[in-house]
């Protein structure tokens, strides 16, 4: 990800090892043009589909956010990432959005954050 060094050092350490693990997941060839800003725009979308779910709550005061039990429908995330893609004029494809999907969970169980199902 070397034209996203900027992207990069303005990240948290965590959040810098989360997409950096996305990234590396992800084929090369599947990769395209594919930043650190793409990578950061669909795990946000990917919030953004969980708070609509009632999965996703966000404390206004401290802006700390905590994720609730339940069931995520993956393909419904997939068509609401991609709508919210298109709707931001990004050229992400459904592949790329689904091989940062299953990235961020592999990251999620390598961490311990979800337990494999």
């Amino acid at each position: 990800m070397e034209n996203n060094t900027l992207e990069l050092s303005l990240m948290d350490a965590e959040e810098r090892e989360l997409v950096e693990y996305i990234y590396n997941a992800i084929p090369a060839e599947d990769r395209g043009a594919l930043s650190a800003d793409d990578i950061l725009f669909v795990l946000d979308e990917m919030d953004n589909y969980l708070e609509t779910q009632g999965l996703l709550r966000e404390d206004p005061e401290t802006g700390e956010v905590e994720y609730l039990d339940g069931e995520v429908d993956e393909t419904e995330q997939l068509n609401f990432v991609l709508e919210a893609a298109k709707k931001h004029q990004r050229a992400l494809s459904s592949v790329q959005i689904q091989l940062i999907q299953d990235a961020e969970l592999q990251y999620g169980i390598a961490k311990g954050y979800y337990t494999e199902e």
